[in-house]
């Protein structure tokens, strides 16, 4: 859109070219209704609206600035860097998740597959002998002659916590409390943190540089960051700002931002270059999600080899002490 735009063609022109080459679906599919919303007459922020899950309000708001100020291709150009650097973030996220919770699962299906199958053979073999069990071997014993009995209970109660967790989270309360509990876990809470910060940062310069007025961007840009709890903050921080307050008190009475982030927006407003703070802030958070998420990995493995050792452990106290017993008692 903004090079098509740069180079004068019509948006209606550009529109269909890029339905035209899309190749995406749905995309391509709502591309054709907002050509058609284009030309019964309806601007292109309205077209845009008419699909929420395809264009945030953020996304169309700042479309509709564009619109009233004439510089539509450069507001295309900084939503595609906007855009371009959350998807680099989130893939990164993902990538550094992903050997974690490979060898979780790993462990799940392993111990699943000892408890059923393997460890039933070693209590048929050592009830032959009639001699009493070490304690971890009971243990297992017994954990494993539950989960034989009982799986399709055991099975039926985690899909159902699983749903019952799912439907919560759909709530306007779950959602919230999930929000916010999200930037307190462990390991990978910061990292939400600060990708977050990154993203408000980012998303409140760029508004502020399309000159959107303050109260709009402030409803706008909590919208847009995908997490209900921080989205209450910064609408309190709206309601101050409404109320008179100067905009870094009501940043600090909402409780979720650093001192980086209060001390950028209490220079902005002296100076007035808040916008220009802000990006060097959102780049700063950008640079500190990309470090921590390269060592989340390194931080996660020393977890799960504790946790690996430690059922290795378990498993080994609990099936070889009773051989070794066995073996001593024949030798005799």
């Amino acid at each position: 859109m903004h090079s098509m735009l740069r180079a004068g063609v019509p948006i209606f022109t550009t529109i269909n070219t890029l339905r035209n080459t899309c190749s995406n679906r749905t995309l391509a599919q709502t591309l054709s209704k907002v050509a058609e919303d284009l030309e019964s007459g309806r601007p292109l922020s309205d077209a845009l609206a008419q699909h929420p899950g395809v264009f945030s309000m953020f996304y169309v708001s700042l479309i509709r600035v564009g619109e009233t100020t004439g510089k539509l291709d450069d507001i295309f150009q900084q939503l595609a860097v906007y855009v371009e650097r959350k998807k680099i973030t989130r893939n990164k996220i993902k990538s550094a998740l992903r050997y974690p919770l490979f060898v979780i699962s790993a462990i799940v299906v392993a111990v699943t597959v000892i408890s059923v199958w393997v460890i039933p053979a070693f209590s048929r073999l050592f009830s032959r002998f009639g001699a009493e069990l070490p304690l971890p071997t009971r243990i297992l014993i017994a954990v494993s002659d539950f989960m034989v009995a009982y799986w399709p209970v055991l099975l039926i109660v985690i899909i159902g916590i699983v749903v019952g967790l799912r439907l919560y989270v759909d709530t306007e309360l779950g959602r919230y409390r999930w929000d916010k509990l999200k930037l307190r876990l462990p390991l990978v809470g910061s990292v939400i943190y600060q990708a977050s910060m990154a993203r408000f940062s980012h998303l409140f310069s760029l508004a502020l540089n399309a000159n959107v007025p303050l109260i709009t961007v402030l409803t706008v840009v909590s919208r847009a960051l995908d997490n209900s709890f921080l989205q209450e903050r910064v609408e309190g921080m709206r309601e101050g700002v409404e109320h008179g307050n100067r905009l870094s008190l009501s940043a600090a009475n909402s409780g979720v931002f650093d001192a980086l982030v209060l001390q950028m927006l209490a220079v902005g407003e002296e100076s007035g270059t808040i916008s220009t703070l802000l990006q060097e802030v959102a780049e700063h958070y950008d640079r500190e999600v990309e470090y921590t998420v390269e060592k989340l990995s390194s931080s996660i493995e020393p977890v799960l080899t504790i946790v690996i050792s430690g059922l290795v452990l378990i498993l080994a106290l609990g099936v070889f002490l009773p051989m070794w017993d066995l073996a001593s008692a024949a030798l005799h």
